[in-house]
C-alpha cells in the first residue's frame, strides 16, 4: 500500500473508532439508546445493511486487498484529492455527530427523536454527518480505485439516500411545524434555502 492509502486507511479507522466511541458516550449521557434502526420501520433494514457492509468493508477490505496484492482496474486516479476527501468527510461527520449531542441517533423511530439541531454544521446541511460519510467513501475510491472500493463508494450513498427519506418522514411526524420550517430554511445536502 502507498503512503496515501495507508493514511486514508488510518483516517477511516480513526473515524469508525471515534463514531462508535461517541455513539456509546452519547447513549450513556442521554440515557437513551442511539442505535434505533431495529425500532424503526422495516424499510430501514436495507439502509442499515448497506451501512454495515460499507463501514465493515472500509475497515476490513484494505488490509485484505494489501495482503492479496494486485493492480487496480481503474488506475490513474490521484490519491491526494481522495485523501483530502477522506479527511474532510471524517471531520465533517464527526463534527456533526458531536454537535448533535443528546439528539444523536443511528436510525429513526417515531417517539425516539431528539430536539431539532439547526446550528453549527446543521445550519448549512440537514444531513452533515451523511454528507461527510459520503465524501469519506468517495475519497477512499479515489485513493485506491478498485471494484470493491467502487461497490463501497456506491453502497454508502445509496444507504444515505434511503435513510434520509425515512428519517425525514419520522421527523415531520414527530416534530411537526418546527421541522417543516427547518426543512424550508436548510437544504437536504448543502446550502440554505432562504
Amino acid at each position: 500500500m502507498s503512503k496515501t492509502e495507508i493514511a486514508a486507511y488510518l483516517v477511516t479507522l480513526s473515524y469508525v473508532g471515534a463514531f462508535l466511541f461517541l455513539s456509546l458516550k452519547q447513549a450513556r449521557e442521554s440515557g437513551q439508546p442511539v442505535w434505533i434502526f431495529t425500532r424503526g420501520s422495516r424499510s430501514q433494514r436495507l439502509p442499515a445493511l448497506l451501512f454495515k457492509l460499507g463501514f465493515a468493508g472500509g475497515v476490513l477490505w484494505p488490509p485484505v486487498r494489501g495482503w492479496l496484492g494486485g493492480e487496480t482496474p481503474f488506475g490513474g486516479l490521484s490519491g491526494v484529492p481522495g485523501l483530502t476527501l477522506v479527511i474532510v468527510g471524517a471531520v465533517l461527520a464527526l463534527w456533526a455527530q458531536l454537535h448533535m449531542g443528546r439528539s444523536w441517533r443511528i436510525g429513526a423511530a417515531e417517539g425516539e427523536i431528539g430536539p431539532i439541531v439547526d446550528s453549527g454544521p446543521f445550519a448549512f446541511s440537514r444531513n452533515p454527518a451523511f454528507v461527510g460519510q459520503a465524501l469519506l467513501f468517495i475519497g477512499l475510491f479515489l485513493v485506491r480505485p478498485g471494484l470493491v472500493e467502487l461497490a463501497l463508494a456506491l453502497a454508502v450513498p445509496v444507504a444515505i439516500a434511503l435513510q434520509v427519506r425515512i428519517e425525514e418522514g419520522v421527523l415531520r411526524r414527530d416534530l411537526g411545524a418546527p421541522y417543516l420550517a427547518y426543512q424550508r430554511r436548510v437544504n437536504r445536502w448543502a446550502g440554505r434555502s432562504c
